[in-house]
């Protein structure tokens, strides 16, 4: 049996079903009990990012973990591998609407005027300085990280006329000058986006500290992992005015429940972690994971 604990493309879903027992829940996240006892009786689970596979589920007997995604957090790697379990990620399937959702909230946050629709229901007409925003063309995009969604959205920016910047430890080569130290990337950029995994060495990386030594008026984009960034020191740096404005697709706690900083901030774009989801790209990963989980199977 296949079990798949979050929304998927149905059309791979009964592609699935054709070849094997499909049990199909997208709510069993926030049924945690019925989710372990329907581990048991699978031979692979289907994931996004909600399902947590780790701890006594690496017990159920499962041989292989199809993340509907990229991101791995969510998944004990090394418990998998304890339990010679695979783990397929549908790498490169969402890059292309990741890096789209990046350029828009960029252009969306900078030129400021889609915020103005209430101003103007109420009767004001804001054609003179606070309707006024800023271009795209001429800006810094900076990317802390480059792989290959960030080279991507490299590409569209640098297609809308930004310069890029760049710093990544890991990566092998940068197209063009684009390679900078972390430091350079926050501080001289008008635009900063995230796109790192969330590991020890990332945790909380973007904090009050740093976000101080960023461009007043810069916008800084998260559409890569929650905890990444001190969501509370963004909320402030809004409120005070050094942000110019914020873009956040990934949170700490998801959803985000009552207990959050985010009420009557300013200038901010909160999106419930939909970066790499349009529908052209979850037909995509989904064709991507069910392929995958099918040939190790056996069953493609």
């Amino acid at each position: 049996m296949i079990l798949i604990t979050e929304f998927m493309d149905e059309t791979w879903v009964d592609w699935l079903r054709d070849r094997a027992e499909v049990l199909y829940e997208p709510d069993l996240p926030d049924r945690p009990e019925d989710l372990a006892e329907h581990a048991r009786l699978a031979q692979a689970l289907i994931v996004r990012n909600r399902t947590q596979v780790r701890g006594d589920l690496l017990y159920s007997g499962f041989s292989c973990v199809g993340r509907l995604g990229v991101g791995l957090d969510n998944i004990d790697m090394d418990g998998c591998a304890a339990h010679d379990i695979a783990v397929f990620p549908a790498t490169g399937a969402n890059t292309l609407s990741v890096a789209e959702y990046v350029v828009t909230t960029a252009a969306m946050l900078l030129r400021g005027a889609y915020d103005l629709r209430t101003s103007m229901e109420a009767g004001d007409w804001p054609r003179g300085v606070a309707g006024q925003g800023r271009e795209v063309a001429g800006k810094t995009l900076g990317l802390v990280g480059f792989g290959e969604i960030a080279r991507v959205t490299a590409r569209l920016a640098g297609a809308m006329g930004m310069t890029c910047l760049a710093s990544d430890p890991y990566a092998e080569e940068f197209p063009g000058a684009m390679e900078g130290t972390e430091e350079e990337v926050l501080t001289q950029s008008d635009v900063i986006s995230l796109h790192v995994p969330l590991t020890d060495e990332t945790r909380g990386m973007i904090d009050a500290r740093v976000i101080a030594s960023m461009k007043p008026g810069a916008v800084l984009i998260n559409a890569a992992r929650g905890g990444v960034v001190d969501e509370a020191a963004v909320a402030a740096a809004l409120k005070s005015g050094h942000l110019g404005g914020a873009a956040l697709d990934t949170f700490t706690t998801e959803p985000l429940g009552q207990d959050h900083p985010f009420a009557g901030v300013p200038n901010l774009i909160l999106t419930p972690h939909i970066g790499g989801v349009t529908v052209e790209a979850n037909a995509r990963v989904s064709e991507m994971t069910a392929r995958k989980v099918a040939a190790h199977l056996g069953l493609d």
